[in-house]
């Protein structure tokens, strides 16, 4: 079941993306990875920029978020993460034509580059990924995160996405 994530849900929101996040490990560059991978006071900070968390419950149990956040003329997919035990069942895929249904304009994901199974999940789905001219300018322009950052970012861009 996909709801809407709640002020309650803050917790596990923060653990999810924790257990998730795990992957990342070894795989982006080292000086990019700390722990825990997201704290709470960074989620806060997240959902207090406009980010919307919505969720796949399972058995009364929260086992999937991903963001959505709406800026200036594009909505950008946040966050996406699946509690590393329930990975590969679809809960992303089902997050995801979710939230690019609800979306009030051209979508854009960002994700590390090292990520190969993310940008592969988010190709399958139909988005390409975008020369790094325009990755550095859009991230300049929906994003604040820092330079090393971005430099080993690279974004993608749904169907109806038109530069």
């Amino acid at each position: 079941m996909l709801i809407k994530c709640e002020p309650a849900h803050f917790d596990e929101i923060r653990d999810i993306i924790n257990d998730a996040a795990i992957a990342y490990k070894g795989v982006i560059p080292d000086d990019c990875w700390h722990e825990p991978y997201m704290s709470g006071d960074e989620l806060a900070n997240q959902i207090a920029d406009g980010v919307e968390f919505w969720g796949y419950f399972e058995n009364d149990s929260l086992i999937g978020v991903m963001g959505i956040q709406h800026k200036q003329d594009v909505t950008l997919i946040r966050h996406a993460y699946v509690r590393t035990e329930s990975r590969n069942k679809g809960i992303g895929a089902k997050l995801l034509l979710h939230l690019t249904a609800v979306a009030t304009g051209p979508v854009l994901i960002g994700t590390w580059a090292a990520a190969d199974w993310a940008i592969g999940f988010y190709r399958k789905h139909g988005f390409r990924l975008l020369p790094e001219e325009d990755k550095d300018r859009l991230l300049d322009r929906y994003w604040r995160i820092p330079a090393r950052q971005k430099h080993t970012s690279v974004v993608l861009a749904g169907p109806n996405w038109a530069p």
